[in-house]
């Protein structure tokens, strides 16, 4: 497979002049559209963010190849600068109504994150991945919240607050930080087309530390209440809730892997309308069944890839779908971050940033010593472990309505932490392809085998 031409100088000032110019258009599309009648104002609007972020987002992500930035710092900076808090020529609302996109977004990306866990790799790092989430999740768990506690100074919710209830609240945070972010290593992945022990790793460990966070989170929420809100009792229904929610997720997405097995192989036609279908209506048919619908496409992707051959085909047609994808959801994650908020709650939030990194670097460390694993684990075995998105925020936005009383302060100051994570936690990880030596192995070979 040759590699794409580089782009010269000349090229590169033309892609900032349209990417200027695209700017300049959607402001004035932005006036423009006030003018329209109410339905049409706001389908206007919604179209015209879905076409800018498509073009601007691609434009960004080729202009930071110079500096050799990944193509989501690209997609999340062209939704920073043209969302609500910077030239406002995409509003609140439409960002909110492009959060349909999400819900597609995490479905295809859970989807080929089970199908990138193939047995032979697992087999292969088992020893790495069980020693990395024990290591990883235990150490998180214990540094992260005693810095919660002797930073509470900074945390102006906690002001005041008697010293079990600070100790409480640490321990949700907790549960917060060692929440990864599938979305930008699957992002990351489908530009760099890495293979390798760090590719392998990285993929297994995040894709399954869901499943961690799942559980951990029930059992924390369930052991802190008492230490919130006087006078409530040690519950165990939700251990009850908790194990039905995860068999039944598990049940469903192997009845879904099947039925993706027998479409591929009899029908193999209209892939992409499927794949469409199943993120934008199967998605809400799970989570009303209250199961958890990100480990159900996580378990159908792994169940196409290692038990029928049709897992190529199904990433293959993700793939497709991916640039469109990823660019959508991460300029709509970028017109999210609320940067008045992350002012304000900057110290506290980079402090719990750069606790967290050290822990995984830490973390990687003693599990590299554990299980024995190579350099590149060694050195580079935290770099993935950095990003978060979607999960952490939907953790922080379930505490709002558990815990009313600190709940929405709770909101965002995770809301900072992530933007901080979301930021730095690609390149980090790119860097790391970069260095190990791990990209572009996986493209090398596929154009070998063909």
């Amino acid at each position: 497979m040759s590699a794409p031409a580089r782009k010269g100088p000349w090229t590169r000032l033309l892609e900032l002049g349209a990417l200027l110019g695209l700017f300049a258009l959607m402001l004035g599309v932005e006036r423009l559209a006030g003018s329209l009648p109410g339905e049409w104002q706001r389908t206007g609007r919604d179209l015209a963010a879905v076409g800018f972020f498509l073009l601007a987002g691609t434009l960004a992500s080729s202009l930071l190849e110079v500096v050799r930035l990944p193509h989501l710092t690209g997609f999340l900076l062209a939704g920073i600068v043209a969302g609500p808090y910077v030239l406002h020529a995409v509003d609140h609302q439409t960002v909110a109504d492009l959060s349909v996109v999400n819900s597609l977004a995490l479905s295809l990306i859970a989807l080929a994150g089970g199908a990138e866990l193939r047995l032979e790799a697992l087999r292969r790092g088992f020893r790495s991945l069980v020693a990395a989430t024990v290591v990883q999740n235990g150490l998180a768990l214990l540094v992260i919240p005693t810095t919660f506690v002797l930073a509470r100074d900074l945390v102006p919710f906690t002001r005041g607050m008697p010293l079990p209830a600070v100790f409480a609240v640490a321990l949700l945070w907790g549960v917060v930080a060692i929440t990864r972010s599938p979305s930008a290593v699957m992002g990351i992945l489908s530009q760099t087309r890495p293979a390798g022990r760090l590719t392998d790793f990285t993929v297994g460990f995040v894709m399954s530390s869901d499943v961690v966070v799942v559980v951990l989170l029930a059992l924390v929420m369930t052991g802190v209440r008492p230490l919130l809100e006087p006078g409530a009792t040690l519950s165990l229904a939700a251990f009850g809730e908790l194990g039905h929610e995860l068999l039944g997720s598990v049940a469903i997405g192997t009845t879904l892997g099947l039925l993706l097995v027998a479409y591929l192989r009899f029908v193999g036609r209209q892939v992409l309308l499927v794949l469409l279908l199943l993120g934008l209506v199967v998605v809400d048919v799970i989570a009303y069944l209250r199961f958890e619908w990100l480990l159900t496409f996580l378990t159908a992707g792994f169940v196409v890839q290692n038990f029928s051959r049709q897992g190529e085909k199904l990433l293959h047609a993700i793939e497709n779908t991916g640039e469109v994808v990823y660019v959508i959801f991460f300029a709509t994650a970028g017109a999210h971050l609320d940067l008045p908020l992350l002012k304000t709650l900057w110290p506290a939030a980079l402090l719990f940033f750069a606790v967290r990194a050290a822990t995984a670097v830490v973390g990687a460390r003693l599990t590299a010593r554990l299980a024995g694993d190579p350099p590149e684990l060694r050195s580079w075995g935290w770099a993935g472990l950095v990003s978060q998105a979607g999960l952490a925020l939907g953790i922080a936005a379930r505490m709002q309505g558990q815990f009313p009383a600190f709940g929405a302060q709770f909101g965002a100051l995770a809301v900072a932490a992530v933007a901080l994570n979301e930021l730095f936690g690609p390149v980090l990880f790119k860097l790391a392809l970069d260095r190990s030596g791990e990209s572009g192995k996986g493209a090398a070979a596929a154009g070998g085998g063909s």
